[in-house]
């Protein structure tokens, strides 16, 4: 909702987005012709519902770039008329934070001041028209991960709590999204998303394993949610007829997952992250540098900067925490504070705060020093800090850093913190095995195999102990099949370990992926 398509339209443009005259987004007539008269998508809702489906909108962060250029009134949905407070009208200006746009769409969308009773207002007047709309699913997007704006999901959950017409509530997007993260999140939400775009390449469905296993080891799958539960979000599904990304036409092409990459996708987006208990991998890992990523300023993991003065003139910030392979992280960045031509701004928005810089000295030839910022779209290795892959210096929230008292390092932009975390060896690899229960005590086991040749797996049953204590393995069995080709492979034989192990029991489980349902007795399955 909604952007004209014609000439010069694309996602970071400005000036063709379609408001009403209270700054709010509203459908594009010529595209949906239906809403004419003021009417919004209350017509599409009606046909969706006639046919039995619920019908759901994607929305952007607090107010549109083009509404607070055009400085328009706020709306007051409990009087009809312009929102006032304080003996005097309110409008898009009053509200918008122009230094905190939506990362990915910097030119379209800022965050609204939640703290005035016109931010809230503004939201509120948004909300209560997809009520009106007959609107089910709401997914607010650039308010999570590293845009995360807990003010404004705050506000938005409690304006939803008050409508008559329950909304689910989705956040997104995932770039960056981190279990305690979530945790700030998840009950003020219905899901939320974990992970970034991927599209139709095996790397990026094999990305999810990682991300899908860490919320579900943090035990935020099912956890209190608004109005029920929430859950994590491994999105999007990439199949069938495609466009490229960032097109607002297609199709242009065919899914290039395989039949068998896609049914791999499909259920464990869609059903495993939301229903397994826990999991496990049996592949080792190796050590990489560590790369910048953001996160709760709660997470531990956050806590390792302090300031070092190198003379009277300059002082670095450097990260100082032992890595769990023991060894001590080599890189600072030098402080500076903005160079801001108005003063007045800098102490309003960014008073204690600085710029961190790889050098030492910003050259009078040279106005454009490298700056570190909080880009979602992007996770710098040490090694890459060191070299200078940074931003130019400019005056957005995303490059402005707090360093706490409690050795956190604060973006100004999101209020998440930063984390110096170590980076696995890239690519998919090893084997990958997923643990649910059934309603009647039945276990199921999904094995996956990420590599690109066929591979033999093998499971010792009583290692399931190990995510299952409860439960007794002693005389467990299993069963399994080849989900994907449907081969049947019955019950399977028991191996024995070498003389040593005897007691450890085996199911031996062969190419691709399996189910595996384990019970007491034969006659259980």
């Amino acid at each position: 909702m909604d952007m004209r398509t014609v000439k010069g339209s694309h996602v970071n443009s400005l000036g063709f987005d379609v408001i009403d005259k209270w700054g709010r987004m509203v459908p594009d007539p010529d595209r949906w012709p239906s809403s004419r008269d003021g009417k919004g998508f209350a017509k599409v809702a009606e046909k969706v519902h006639s046919m039995g489906l619920k019908f759901g909108i994607h929305v952007m962060r607090g107010i549109s770039t083009q509404a607070f250029n055009a400085n328009t009134p706020i709306l007051d949905v409990t009087t009809g008329k312009a929102y006032e407070e304080s003996g005097r009208q309110w409008f898009a200006k009053d509200i918008g934070i122009k230094e905190r746009t939506c990362a990915w769409m910097q030119r379209g969308f800022m965050s609204v001041n939640t703290k005035l009773g016109a931010g809230r207002a503004f939201l509120r007047s948004l909300y209560q028209q997809y009520a009106e709309w007959g609107v089910d699913f709401v997914k607010h997007d650039c308010v999570f991960g590293a845009d995360l704006d807990l003010d404004e999901i705050s506000s938005v959950s409690k304006i939803l709590t008050e409508l008559n017409r329950p909304m689910l509530y989705s956040l997104s997007p995932g770039t960056g999204a981190t279990p305690a993260m979530a945790r700030d999140v998840s009950g003020l939400a219905n899901m939320y998303r974990i992970t970034g775009d991927d599209w139709d390449t095996w790397g990026d469905v094999a990305a999810h394993f990682n991300v899908t296993r860490d919320f579900a080891a943090a035990n935020m799958i099912g956890a209190k949610g608004l109005r029920g539960k929430s859950w994590p979000d491994s999105d999007m599904l990439p199949l069938g007829w495609l466009s490229r990304p960032g097109a607002k036409k297609g199709p242009h092409r065919k899914c290039n997952l395989t039949l068998h990459e896609q049914r791999t996708q499909f259920p464990y987006n869609s059903s495993l992250a939301l229903t397994s208990d826990s999991s496990y991998r049996n592949e080792g890992s190796i050590s990489e540098p560590l790369a910048l990523s953001l996160t709760s300023c709660e997470d531990v993991e956050a806590k390792g900067w302090s300031a070092r003065a190198l003379d009277k003139d300059f002082e670095q910030v450097c990260w100082n925490k032992t890595s769990s392979e023991g060894h001590q992280e080599p890189f600072c960045l030098y402080k500076r504070k903005p160079l801001l031509d108005d003063e007045v701004t800098y102490k309003r928005h960014f008073d204690g705060k600085v710029h961190l810089l790889v050098t030492n000295h910003l050259s009078k030839t040279n106005l454009t020093e490298a700056c570190l910022g909080a880009s979602p779209n992007q996770k710098l290795t040490s090694k890459e800090l060191k070299r200078g892959s940074l931003s130019p210096c400019g005056l957005d929230a995303n490059q402005m850093w707090e360093l706490t008292q409690n050795g956190t390092l604060m973006n100004s932009y999101s209020g998440l913190c930063a984390s110096m975390r170590t980076v696995k060896a890239k690519g998919p690899s090893g084997i990958r095995a997923w643990i649910a229960t059934g309603r009647r005590g039945e276990i199921y086991v999904a094995f996956f195999n990420l590599h690109r040749m066929k591979a033999d797996i093998s499971m010792r049953i009583i290692d399931l102990a190990k995510a299952l204590p409860d439960k007794d393995f002693k005389t467990a069995s299993c069963k399994s099949r080849e989900e994907w080709s449907g081969k049947d492979f019955g019950v399977m034989r028991l191996h024995k370990q070498l003389a040593a192990e005897k007691a450890h029991q085996y199911c031996l489980l062969l190419n691709l992926i399996f189910w595996i349902k384990i019970s007491k007795s034969l006659q259980e399955i």
